[in-house]
């Protein structure tokens, strides 16, 4: 629903914290599955929870599917979107303070870089007592020229003080912001991810249909990339890589599992280094445990990252993994029985890597298929946040919520 409607959403409880999640866009991507499950998560631990959205950017796709799946019915605000603009900022920040105004929570939690700035300071104008950002990947290098990636890093700075706790995705994350001097030590916590890996866990590993399906045969070795198609994913690194593979094991075809603003050009890069017909380009699938089932290897090449979602639904699925050595991937890939990692940038030791396995045929065994899907598992990781959000709030001696009503859930 958008805010500003009529209140015609569920009455609060007067006995229950109400949290407010806010995030720019719910696109094609890791934050998504996971500020829907969380949302529905905090709900079944008894808190009053709501997740407000922006819109999404001209050529983005909503993840449509995951919210409604999840129950969660979004709070929109439609000036809150990735670009910036001053007009439908300053739009944006009035509705957010509005809905806080109104909603009177005792917590905020923000994601990203967007929501991350507006929310903070909504709700800090706004009297909320408790302020938690998360970080999902950074943007101090890779997106941005040099000036600009300093400029980043002094705002989030100046942020800090508006916020009581910053959470990052790994600990790797953790040490980057804490070498970028974000925030003091004390004030920023690593939670790792996590998700419902149910379907991925699955002791089946074995798919022929998707394989069939992309015209791939049965013995062939397949490598998938699953992720946006955009700049700071490299995929062209990975064609790059892949050009080499194919000398080296002709019969090996590659599928690139996603969407996204380069996909037109990932196409012509395919073509000039003559793999076309080795590349399958899949688009957005909603079936990847279907998809990690029929793959020998999945590959990661990004140049930046936070905690690669696809490598955890990769290893919990069984799927060997390829990476580059960014974020969080350490944490994840920290023995050669998952997968190993090599420098960003570098397509000739991504090669190397993907040939090494391929002919070593890696598979994860079941313990460490099961290690992370506990580690990187829902549950745990609402345990995590239960604790963060009960600590704060008794520090801020928030012990009861008003009666309020609100549009949306």
């Amino acid at each position: 629903m958008i805010f500003g409607t009529p209140s015609t959403g569920r009455t609060h409880s007067g006995s229950t914290p109400c949290v407010v999640q806010i995030i720019d866009r719910l696109n094609v991507g890791g934050p998504t599955p996971y500020v829907c499950q969380i949302t529905r998560g905090l709900k079944r631990l008894g808190y009053t929870a709501h997740l407000t959205r922006g819109r999404i950017a001209r050529g983005e796709s909503e993840m449509v599917e995951v919210i409604r799946d999840s129950g969660v019915e979004p709070i929109d605000i439609p000036e809150l979107g990735r670009s910036i603009s001053p007009w439908k900022d300053a739009c944006a920040f009035h509705a957010l303070y509005r809905l806080l105004r109104e909603t009177r929570p005792q917590l905020v939690h923000t994601h990203k870089s967007k929501a991350g700035v507006l929310g903070r300071f909504a709700a800090r104008l706004a009297g909320v007592p408790v302020v938690v950002h998360s970080f999902h990947g950074h943007p101090f290098h890779g997106y941005f020229s040099r000036w600009q990636s300093a400029l980043i890093v002094i705002a989030e700075r100046l942020l800090a003080h508006a916020t009581d706790t910053i959470v990052a995705v790994s600990r790797q994350q953790r040490e980057e912001l804490l070498q970028y001097r974000v925030a003091p030590r004390s004030r920023i916590q690593a939670i790792p991810l996590g998700f419902d890996l149910s379907n991925f866990l699955d002791p089946q590993r074995v798919d022929s249909t998707f394989r069939a399906e992309i015209g791939c045969p049965p013995d062939a070795p397949l490598v998938g990339v699953v992720g946006r198609l955009a700049p700071i994913k490299a995929i062209d690194q990975f064609l790059k890589a892949a050009r080499i593979v194919a000398d080296r094991i002709p019969d090996v075809r590659f599928v690139i599992v996603g969407d996204g603003e380069c996909r037109s050009d990932l196409e012509a890069l395919a073509a000039e280094l003559e793999i076309e017909h080795q590349v399958t380009f899949a688009g957005f699938r909603r079936d990847v445990d279907r998809i990690y089932a029929a793959l020998d290897l999945t590959v990661l090449s990004s140049y930046n990252e936070g905690m690669p979602v696809s490598l955890i639904e990769a290893i919990s699925s069984g799927c060997y993994v390829v990476s580059t050595r960014v974020g969080g991937v350490e944490d994840l890939v920290d023995t050669d029985g998952v997968g190993v990692t090599v420098p960003p940038g570098q397509p000739d030791d991504l090669a190397e890597a993907v040939v090494d396995a391929l002919d070593r045929k890696c598979q994860v065994s079941e313990p460490h298929r099961r290690r992370v899907g506990y580690q990187y598992g829902i549950d745990r990781l609402m345990s995590d946040l239960n604790r963060l959000y009960e600590r704060l709030l008794l520090r801020a001696n928030v012990r009861k919520v008003p009666d309020v009503q609100v549009t949306g859930g």
